[in-house]
């Protein structure tokens, strides 16, 4: 295992507790519910897609499924795309910017 992957592996350990996953995946689910049923007003309510913000919540999606279900990558760029941080982050401020 290289330098970079055991790195990588001590920033996610914090995060690597249950309820973290549970929240992940109940971000993820509820973002992609709301766009799917009704995805013009799910862009209203969050201001819009922008090229950047279309990829980060695609990203932000299937990285929250990949760590809500606990699957853990072992090369280091996957490690660093679907890290926990980013996901939860994004979703969170789409889930904020949705209610608010």
């Amino acid at each position: 295992m290289s330098k970079l992957n055991q790195q990588l592996e001590q920033l996610h350990k914090p995060v690597d507790k249950t309820l973290l996953r549970v929240l992940s995946l109940i971000l993820g689910f509820v973002n992609v519910g709301l766009f799917m049923w009704n995805p013009d007003q799910y862009a209203d309510a969050i201001g819009g897609f922008s090229p950047v913000l279309g990829l980060l919540f695609v990203l932000s999606v299937c990285a929250s499924m990949v760590f809500g279900v606990g699957f853990r990558p072992r090369f280091w760029l996957w490690q660093a795309v679907f890290s926990p941080y980013l996901s939860l982050t994004v979703l969170s401020y789409l889930t904020l910017m949705y209610v608010i």
